[in-house]
């Protein structure tokens, strides 16, 4: 185990390498959109957007690779640790490592996004696995994604730092 916390992101600079993706890539049509900006004096990334079950669908999402698109370890650490503002409504931190071969199969947690900037802990050993049997491998931590997911409402998350606790 580590003593110190890594920090992932934190989101004091544009970044180019989150992406928002939403249910379109099949067939839905939940609409987003991706923003750096300052709230409440701090930067974060911001998602916002209407989630619709319409036409199978039900997600928008901001994600990124770690490690250089490579993946990381992350087994030092006992989970992730965020700033976060929001809506008040329920959203999801799913996970992608190197078992994960199908883009429905994950590993999620989920959490409440307060309307006042809060930091919230997720322990990776709540995080469940999502249509896969593969047990979370941190060792090869590929992938990172914020998701509104799961019914029709407005997504409106922000994110000022993301990282891995000891």
């Amino acid at each position: 185990m580590t003593n110190s916390p890594l920090t992932l992101d934190d989101f004091s600079e544009t970044h180019s390498d989150w992406e928002m993706v939403s249910d379109q890539v099949m067939g839905g049509v939940s609409d987003g959109t991706l923003a750096h900006e300052a709230l409440r004096g701090r930067m974060a990334l911001r998602l916002t957007g209407l989630v619709s079950t319409e036409n199978n669908g039900g997600f928008l999402q901001m994600a990124r690779d770690l490690g250089e698109g490579q993946g990381m370890d992350a087994s030092g650490y006992t989970g992730l640790e965020l700033d976060v503002l929001g809506n008040g409504e329920v959203y999801n931190i799913h996970l992608r490592t190197a078992d994960v071969t199908r883009p429905w199969q994950s590993y999620r947690a989920s959490f409440t996004a307060p309307s006042d900037w809060t930091t919230l802990k997720l322990p990776f050993k709540d995080f469940e696995a999502h249509r896969i049997t593969s047990p979370l491998d941190l060792k090869s931590l590929r992938r990172i994604g914020i998701v509104a997911i799961g019914k029709a409402f407005t997504a409106d998350v922000a994110v000022a730092d993301l990282r891995l606790y000891p």
